[in-house]
């Protein structure tokens, strides 16, 4: 029996000196902040939910709303026994990506040490380290210490290095700073062009992964994350950033964005998959932008028919460009689908074709008018160079 007594006041000493932190009552006259994927809707629910000193629930909650469309709430007289909460959020968002709000509602989560916090946000980067944060206290890390460590994990996931990074409940979208900068990068890569029921889903399976070992280790979690980055039309969305706030009356910073995620989208090992693509045979035809083939026969006597042709994924964007010769497409009664056509360039023999809006098929009926060697070159997502450049060979038929 005396061994098991020293046994268990032993696991107890450790558990203690790993925790190594005092647990005191907080009353807070107010606590504010702002919730953020965007700026969260009125109407938003907020709740604070009080942690006793093992970081469980006690039950005891503090709900209010937000009562505009910056994602501001506020809630006074709060009184804890210890000074660590959970926070959620449930409401409806403005998407920065598509500048409009979204037609779903989504959850947010944060965890903090309020102790010497008057004002705590709500974001996505406070979600994704809430599950990794809850798994290194069940481990006996300190409060603060699963944090840190948390902290320096999420962003190494985006390829992120700052160790002196803000808590996550800190920083806000609609601040300047080198953090705020990294919590709109994150925001907007994990946004991508994902429907609010997709965002959940992302979420949550990155939660799952990351929970034990601080690693994304599902290289097609890892695949989402860069497809959309590649595509984001960083212009635009810093355009309705900044248009939203103003039509709010509000004067603010948006911060600098964009190099974080062009070190992502430079530094990821996770690979590319949401490649734009070209079938060999589309409705009207076969297409010539197909892959490898160069050969392509054009019999003005028969009914077969060639084609251009490309399926886009969301946030992709295309355009063709064909040189060297006479050509024709048909506008009726077979019109073209999600093309916008220039005029031909009669002194550069050539003609562009650009995909009218992502996520959709792009189709067309393509003749040529003699025979000879054509060149085509492909600009894919917003590249001004060509990504790649193919001659093909056509025979053309008329009996």
């Amino acid at each position: 029996m005396k061994n098991f007594i020293l046994v268990v006041s032993l696991a107890a000493i450790l558990f203690s000196s790993c925790k190594d932190e005092k647990v005191i009552k907080v009353k807070k006259t107010e606590i504010n902040g702002v919730v953020q994927k965007g700026p969260f809707l009125n109407g938003t629910s907020i709740g604070i939910y009080e942690l006793n000193d093992d970081y469980f629930p006690t039950g005891k909650v503090y709900s209010s709303q937000i009562v505009d469309n910056s994602g501001t709430f506020q809630l006074k007289n709060v009184s804890l026994v210890s000074q660590y909460v959970q926070l959620k959020a449930d409401g409806y968002y403005y998407n920065e990506i598509t500048g409009q709000n979204s037609n779903s509602p989504i959850t947010l989560y944060a965890l903090s040490d309020i102790k010497n916090k008057a004002s705590v946000n709500v974001n996505i980067l406070s979600n994704l380290e809430k599950s990794r944060i809850e798994y290194l206290l069940s481990t006996g890390l300190s409060f603060a210490a699963a944090k840190k460590q948390a902290k320096q994990e999420i962003l190494n996931i985006f390829s992120i290095s700052k160790a002196d990074i803000s808590d996550f409940e800190l920083l806000s979208i609609s601040e300047d700073g080198e953090d705020n900068a990294i919590l709109l990068a994150v925001s907007l890569i994990v946004q991508g062009y994902r429907t609010e029921s997709e965002l959940s889903e992302l979420l949550a399976n990155i939660s799952t992964d990351i929970r034990q070992d601080g690693k994304l280790n599902s290289s097609s979690l890892g695949s989402l994350l860069i497809n959309d980055a590649r595509l984001l039309n960083l212009p635009q969305i810093r355009n309705n950033i900044e248009t939203r706030y103003a039509n709010l009356g509000m004067t603010v910073s948006i911060p600098n964005f964009e190099k974080h995620i062009q070190t992502f989208i430079d530094n990821t090992t996770y690979q590319f998959s949401k490649n734009i693509d070209y079938p060999e045979f589309s409705t009207y035809g076969e297409n010539i932008l197909y892959g490898e083939k160069t050969s392509f026969s054009d019999d003005w006597s028969s009914d077969w028919n060639l084609s251009l042709a490309a399926n886009l994924p969301k946030g992709a964007s295309l355009k063709i460009i064909i040189k060297g010769g006479l050509w024709s497409y048909e506008a009726l009664p077979n019109k073209p689908v999600n093309w916008t056509i220039s005029e031909y360039d009669f002194n550069l023999q050539q003609q562009t074709f650009t995909a009218t809006e992502s996520g959709k098929n792009c189709d067309l009926i393509i003749s040529f008018e003699e025979s000879g060697t054509y060149t085509i070159e492909y600009y894919e997502n917003n590249s001004t160079i060509p990504t790649r450049t193919k001659t093909i060979n056509i025979d053309v038929k008329y009996h």
